[in-house]
């Protein structure tokens, strides 16, 4: 860790060197908690900058230090429609980058299901899955660079349960890495509300990279305001944002 650049009674920015730095630092918290309580909550995010992290969750339960065995999770998003099987789904970058390697029962996944026949019923059922929890212990978080936290899109409010969701121009063409054509990217997802990550006990959110810098800047720098839906954490009760130099750049 090379500086703190906020702290205060809710939340708190921390700049590292690098996402190996980032990735050690946040397992670190995760696994901490778990030996606590292996019953655990743990919220989970898709995306390039929580991969790092999910290697370390890995390695600590490839060494005997945790187990997930009791452990449920919850995703924030998935596209709609897609096939859960379809290596570009949610549920399958789950599956290839942390679910495969660990001893995480399969009934304990939960995740919004891309081939539900129905999004708006398949969003008031994985609401009220989450109104069951109570929240999460530990929500895992990136950031868009416009500033999306799970699906939460840039708009004139904070929508507080899981909802249907357009996803916009800046997202699809971010997203189209992950596929061999930009058309093939879904237009639309389910994702958890702004409810459901504030009811989180913890939010961690990992940013790296200089396209996440004008993001960052807003989440943290701006007045609150569903422009920049990151920006809704300054609210939340526990926040740590882990940064990288590049992510940080503009603060």
């Amino acid at each position: 860790m090379r500086e703190i650049l906020f702290e205060s009674k809710h939340y708190s920015a921390l700049v590292f060197k690098n996402e190996t730095e980032i990735a050690h630092y946040a397992a670190g918290i995760v696994v901490n908690q778990m030996k606590n309580k292996p019953e655990f909550l743990l919220g989970l995010a898709t995306g390039s900058s929580p991969v790092p992290f999910y290697k370390e969750l890995i390695r600590e339960y490839q060494a005997g230090n945790i187990s997930f065995a009791k452990v449920n999770t919850y995703n924030l998003d998935e596209y709609y429609p897609i096939d859960p099987t379809s290596p570009q789904s949610f549920l399958g970058f789950m599956r290839e980058n942390l679910f495969d390697h660990i001893d995480l029962p399969e009934e304990a996944i939960h995740i919004p299901r891309g081939n539900a026949p129905d999004a708006e019923e398949e969003a008031r059922r994985y609401q009220r899955e989450l109104n069951r929890t109570g929240g999460t212990d530990i929500q895992i978080l990136g950031i868009g660079s416009d500033g999306h936290i799970g699906f939460n899109e840039p708009g004139d409010a904070f929508i507080y349960d899981t909802h249907v969701t357009g996803l916009t121009r800046q997202t699809i063409e971010d997203n189209s890495r992950f596929f061999e054509d930009i058309s093939q990217v879904p237009t639309k997802a389910l994702t958890m509300g702004i409810g459901g990550i504030m009811n989180a006990k913890m939010c961690i959110l990992i940013a790296t990279g200089k396209n996440k810098a004008q993001a960052i800047h807003d989440a943290l720098k701006c007045d609150p305001t569903p422009a920049c839906q990151g920006s809704v954490l300054q609210f939340h009760q526990n926040t740590v944002f882990l940064l990288d130099e590049d992510a940080a750049s503009l603060l």
